[in-house]
């Protein structure tokens, strides 16, 4: 029997300007003029209308202002449809996979819901309005967001990040509103997919699934079932829990005597779920049933992975942490941060599969979901239980001083509450935090007392939220918390942003982190990449509008090319001199931005005690000059192969001369030992200058030896390691700036031909 009816597809779409900033009625609307196109859905308006000839391609040149009167336009979405004759349920829900923004929702005339969030799916019975034989309406009218959020007072406490205070009452995409790593597009329309389900009126609405301890032989897990039903009463009813992995299964049966059941069990010789690098990643197709007098009335099956997941915390000053523990056994993340797939979401779904596997492939671990993006869906989550790479969820608020009132606090409830409840199962998901960034935006603002920026939303409100529907996860409060009497260089998570100079500067090489959950530095993109976007007359110099709308600066605010200025600065800094043409800049920018990648990664492997790194970050969202590894159009930049090698497992490497000495490290980030053989060479002359054989402990860094050396020499050193039989090889560039760009370039292509070779041209 089918259970659900796509009405994805072609939609008519009106639109026109709303009036004085005000919000007109369905009513109202249908006395004025509107034109109209057809829209695609899932989709975007802006799309629409460039597919339809009225506006050109966003994103080339500065195009994307074009489409900034659209803000203030209201849109009305229109679809007739009959319903399927092989859908039969005992309800009906409409379901939106995501609505943006703020909107009314008819169906045959009658108003039956007025979302305003973006992030979640809204699901609205419509069984008394549907019509079972005849042909349906359904009008979705999407309001002006800038309207919206200017009828909503701000006071002077609100802010957003970089002057935009709208994003403050409206839950939508942060970055929409423009941000530095992506351009100020305030987009509307229906961006997921829009269905008509049938259920049954006795039905599974929600499972839950954690496990809470572990020891040698047996894993404890905790389940819960939600369900409803029009049984006059709850007699009978029952629950029968089965996981299959493999040949292992397990399986468990437990009266149901409320709506509302928690179960324990224990789970003898699990095939446990392991992150990339430490073990594999078993999964369980695992079916609850629910069962009314002996018969199987429902059944939601999923896949589930056996893991515990803790994190180890301190502030403490002299003796502070920020480890995470899986499975009882200490972990080392090694990871990037997730962005936004695309500036435009509702293309996100066809960029997924490949720019996830770029996480794979460059042997990520863990992933920080950036809080100012959307929330991915289960497709993303079930890419990262099937590779091992667990994710650091943030909640979608970033940068900006959010209502601290009750108002906002249901609001965000009901998201926060919405995405837990719809995610919570995926054993990928290691931690939620609340935000991305507000205790680090306070920390800058003079302000006298806590109470003056106490965020009653991250500190009092998420984390009932998260206890009450997922309360074996881990909630941290904010990205980085810090702490009354803390700065935000001294606690044990931190965003090492800080002047982005040359980056062995003491600021990175001598931080106090524990863990480093952003860090970056800016690569140009390839020259093939940048000539899709900015106009050839145009191309160079990089000091015009163009470059620095793409580099992504909002101009229309009064900045201009600093951070094109930057990454300029840094080729003077490497070079001294900035080359006169596009191709040459863009090896040479790529090459810093390579190395410092690769040296923060290698620097913090070398730390005893130090946790993890997650730099910044794996893909553009749109055509931009950045800090990304992998520009829009998926052209990889250098540093993308540099830290492929260097976030293998186990890895070999050489830190910056200390007094006469390169000092040279094997790092073996698994739960296995490691016999490493090591060799390291003179890339010019091929002269021997270390070698040995040595055997690490599971999640053990050693310092095994040095290479003499002098501060003013350039010298390539070449790093070859074999372990268990495979060789693996790794560089290392002494001295200090300013190098010949010819020995740089000349290195390079000795650096790409080394085991595990890379093809690379800019």
């Amino acid at each position: 029997m089918k259970k659900t009816q796509s009405l994805n597809g072609d939609w008519t779409l009106y639109y026109a300007p709303e009036t004085s900033g005000c919000q007109d009625s369905y009513d109202a609307v249908m006395e004025k003029e509107f034109s109209h196109i057809t829209a695609e859905v899932p989709g975007c308006v802006q799309l629409d209308l460039q597919r339809a000839g009225i506006e050109p391609e966003p994103f080339y040149a500065d195009n994307i202002h074009l489409y900034a009167k659209y803000e203030y336009y209201q849109w009305i979405y229109e679809k007739e449809f009959t319903v399927d004759k092989e859908l039969k349920g005992g309800r009906y829900l409409l379901s939106f996979g995501g609505i943006d923004t703020i909107a009314d929702v008819y169906l045959n005339g009658t108003l039956i819901a007025s979302p305003s969030d973006m992030f979640i799916e809204h699901e609205i019975d419509v069984s008394d309005v549907i019509s079972l034989g005849g042909v349906n309406k359904l009008v979705v009218h999407i309001h002006s967001t800038m309207n919206y959020a200017r009828n909503h007072g701000c006071t002077v406490g609100m802010r957003g990040t970089a002057h935009r205070n709208e994003i403050c009452h409206v839950r939508k995409a942060p970055h929409s509103f423009g941000w530095d790593i992506a351009p100020r597009f305030v987009s509307a329309g229906l961006w997921r997919s829009v269905e008509l389900k049938a259920v049954s009126n006795t039905r599974i609405t929600e499972s839950y699934y954690a496990c809470s301890s572990l020891d040698r032989r047996t894993v404890t897990l905790q389940y819960a079932l939600r369900f409803v039903t029009d049984s006059n009463d709850l007699a009978g009813f029952s629950v029968r829990v089965k996981g299959e992995c493999g040949e292992h299964s397990f399986e468990f049966c437990h009266p149901a005597h409320f709506v509302s059941m928690n179960y324990t069990d224990k789970i003898m010789n699990p095939k446990l779920w392991w992150p990339l690098g430490y073990g594999d990643q078993n999964l369980y197709n695992v079916t609850m049933e629910l069962i009314h007098n002996g018969k199987v009335v429902d059944v939601k099956t999923e896949r589930v992975g056996l893991r515990t997941l803790s994190l180890d915390r301190r502030f403490d000053v002299g003796n502070q942490e920020f480890r995470f523990i899986v499975n009882n056994k200490p972990f080392f993340a090694k990871g990037t941060n997730w962005v936004p797939l695309d500036a435009i979401h509702s293309r996100d779904a066809d960029r997924l599969e490949r720019a996830h596997s770029l996480l794979t492939e460059c042997g990520c671990n863990m992933i920080r979901c950036w809080g100012g993006n959307v929330y991915e869906d289960h497709e993303f989550f079930d890419l990262c239980d099937e590779a091992g790479i667990l994710v650091w969820q943030d909640f979608a608020m970033g940068n900006t001083n959010y209502p601290q009132d009750d108002e906002f606090a249901a609001v965000i409830s009901n998201e926060v509450a919405s995405v837990v409840k719809k995610l919570r199962n995926h054993p990928s998901i290691a931690i939620w935090c609340t935000d991305n960034e507000i205790d680090y935006k306070n920390a800058d603002f003079e302000l006298p007392t806590r109470t003056s920026h106490y965020n009653y939303v991250a500190y009092d409100v998420l984390p009932r939220v998260c206890a009450l529907h997922d309360p074996y996860r881990v909630l941290i409060k904010s990205s980085p918390e810090i702490p009354e009497g803390f700065h935000k260089y001294d606690v044990p998570e931190q965003h090492l942003w800080g002047a982005r100079a040359w980056y062995r500067d003491d600021f990175y090489a001598r931080h106090s982190a524990k863990f480093v959950s952003e860090f970056g530095f800016h690569g140009c993109p390839s020259p093939s990449g940048i000539r899709r976007y900015i106009p050839e007359n145009l191309i160079w110099p990089l000091d015009n509008e163009i470059w620095a709308v793409h580099s992504t600066e909002d101009i229309r605010l009064g900045m201009m090319n600093d951070r094109n200025v930057m990454m300029r600065n840094h080729v003077r800094i490497m070079y001294r001199d900035v080359p006169e043409d596009l191709e040459e800049f863009a090896i040479l920018s790529q090459l810093y931005q390579a190395e410092a990648l690769k040296f923060m990664m290698e620097r913090c492997r070398s730390i005893d005690g130090f946790r993890g790194l997650l730099w910044w970050n794996m893909i553009d969202c749109w055509p931009q000059i950045s800090d990304s590894v992998v520009d829009y159009y998926f052209n990889k930049k250098l540093a993308f192969y540099y830290m492929k090698r260097c976030q293998n497992p186990v890895l070999c490497f050489i830190t910056p001369i200390e007094s006469w000495d390169y000092p040279v490290y094997v790092s073996n980030h698994t739960h296995n030992f490691a016999n490493v053989r090591v060799t390291v060479r003179d890339g010019d002359t091929d002269e021997l200058l270390f070698e040995d054989t040595v055997s690490l402990d599971p999640d053990e860094t050693s310092r095994i030896g040095t290479i003499k050396g002098i501060t003013s020499e350039h010298r390539l050193f070449v790093i070859r390691y074999e372990v268990d039989g495979k060789e693996y090889a790794n560089h290392f560039i002494t001295g200090m700036p300013a190098y010949k760009k010819e020995d740089m370039l000349r290195w390079f292509e000795i650096i790409k031909k080394l085991p595990e070779p890379f093809d690379f041209t800019p």
